[in-house]
């Protein structure tokens, strides 16, 4: 495995292999890795001749600075990691490599990125697009790999890709991991202190009471029980729980509305952002 810290060197390896006839399988990482993230590197590599990991803290996708500052960076634990599960490159830039002058593109996805975390974090899915647009131009990769814990993000991804035209670029969601006691696996869990964490249990363990409860009462009554569940919960604060279809990510207000129902949460645990979401009708 390689650490690649420019544009230029990383270009120059992929050429060489591409012109083999290689492929090249992309998992865009902010970083601070864990099983989530390897879950992603173990389906790219399984899938590709070569997998390139990018190890980047995006500042333009933050729009709470003391977000930002706080953001936990591993670099040398993520190569440890990235090593042993067989990617070929991490790409490590700094933030003066990406972005050399201000990135003043603005992109739009209206109405996928209006709501949920776009309504409640503005600017924040731009900063999404800014990057990982960029991170596609410079791979060229056939596939990429994204969690389906940002279930928004690789919605709006799909769409920036269709946009976009990235050449027959296939976008690969991956099922969320989870600790054995059910919390989400995320890189922000680092900063949980251990009250706080089991506190965060209670996220999951209401997505899951709620698909149980779901199959017996109506999308309102199912909205009611998790927000008063969340908001009863010691140590936690609901920003928001919305049950969407999953392609479109509108409301719904009857199951019959779509056959993928989705609920999405985003919950404040002490000073920390988690977001979760659960599936209350599969996509075939």
């Amino acid at each position: 495995m390689k650490l690649v810290q420019t544009i230029k060197e990383l270009q120059t390896e992929l050429d060489a292999l591409r012109s083999k006839g290689k492929t090249i399988g992309l998992v865009p990482t902010m970083g601070a890795l864990h099983a989530g993230h390897a879950s992603l590197v173990k389906r790219a590599v399984s899938e590709n001749d070569v997998v390139v990991v990018s190890d980047f803290v995006n500042p333009t996708q933050f729009n709470d600075k003391n977000d930002l500052a706080k953001y936990p960076r591993t670099l040398e634990a993520d190569c440890e990691l990235l090593r042993k599960e067989g990617a070929a490159f991490v790409f490590a830039p700094s933030v003066e490599e990406i972005y050399p002058e201000p990135d003043t593109r603005q992109f739009s996805y209206a109405p996928l990125d209006t709501v949920m975390e776009g309504k409640f974090r503005p600017g924040h899915f731009n900063g999404v697009c800014q990057i990982v647009s960029k991170l596609f131009m410079i791979v060229q990769p056939h596939r990429a790999y994204f969690g389906e814990k940002d279930f928004q993000q690789l919605a709006i991804i799909r769409e920036m890709v269709r946009q976009m035209d990235f050449g027959g670029l296939k976008i690969v969601g991956c099922p969320i991991v989870r600790e054995a006691d059910g919390l989400a696996l995320s890189s922000r869990n680092a900063r949980l202190s251990a009250a706080e964490r089991e506190h965060a249990l209670n996220i999951s363990k209401t997505l899951f009471a709620s698909r149980i409860f779901a199959s017996s009462h109506s999308v309102a009554e199912t909205q009611r029980m998790v927000e008063a569940e969340i908001e009863q919960a010691e140590g936690l604060r609901l920003e928001y729980f919305e049950i969407v279809d999953g392609t479109t990510l509108q409301k719904i207000a009857n199951w019959e509305d779509t056959d993928y129902a989705v609920g999405c949460i985003t919950v404040f645990c002490g000073d920390v952002r988690l977001i979760d979401n659960i599936k209350y009708k599969e996509k075939l």
